[in-house]
């Protein structure tokens, strides 16, 4: 009898063990769907290396997860770059007044960059809570709006370097990271839209 029950025990482990397995993906089948949704944004390379380190927070085949972890790392490396140039400001305290005029209209847009994709985190959110199709395509709206008009207050900053009269030091400090920001959020942006599209095709 003692037998019996413990290869019973070990047949009843072994089960829920296997059982685990199965409903927890393991990292490279994670890795992979990361890739495969990454071959729709512009700067896929830079999707998967963005998205990667946080493959273990993204459930599998889950396309809000995947949105919403591009939306929150778009967002705080705009934040880190907004505060770089600020700083930068008042580390350098001698510029030409072409470029503190750019780098003063860089911080503005930035900031209103910020903003918008925090709004759009937050609405992101909302959205996948949506139970109806009207509700979700309203606030799916909202967030493709803020998330396009913060690539565009990126790529406006990026404008006022643009100038060949502008220090090459200064221009080339700012512009690589703008630059980074403006392609993670316009991956961000394709990973939103490539959510609004499946989700909303599944719901009444």
């Amino acid at each position: 009898m003692e037998l019996k029950n413990t290869i019973f025990l070990v047949l009843l482990i072994s089960t829920t063990i296997l059982q685990i397995s199965s409903a927890t993906p393991n990292r490279s089948e994670l890795d992979r769907f990361i890739e495969s949704s990454c071959q729709i944004t512009r700067y896929p390379l830079i999707c998967v290396h963005t998205l990667s380190p946080y493959a273990t927070k993204i459930r599998h085949n889950n396309d809000q997860d995947l949105a919403q972890t591009a939306l929150t790392i778009s967002l705080a490396r705009a934040k880190s770059v907004a505060i770089f140039v600020a700083r930068l400001t008042k580390e350098t305290p001698r510029f030409k007044r072409t470029e503190y005029l750019a780098i003063k209209d860089c911080i503005e847009v930035l900031g209103n960059s910020v903003d918008r994709l925090a709004q759009s985190v937050k609405e992101l959110g909302r959205a996948g809570h949506a139970v109806a199709s009207d509700d979700f395509t309203w606030k799916m709206s909202n967030v493709q709006t803020w998330v396009s008009a913060a690539l565009t207050d990126e790529t406006t900053c990026l404008d006022g370097f643009s100038e060949r009269a502008m220090g090459g030091k200064v221009k080339r400090l700012i512009r690589y990271r703008v630059v980074h920001v403006a392609q993670v959020t316009s991956n961000a942006l394709a990973l939103v839209n490539q959510f609004a599209e499946k989700r909303s095709v599944k719901l009444p």
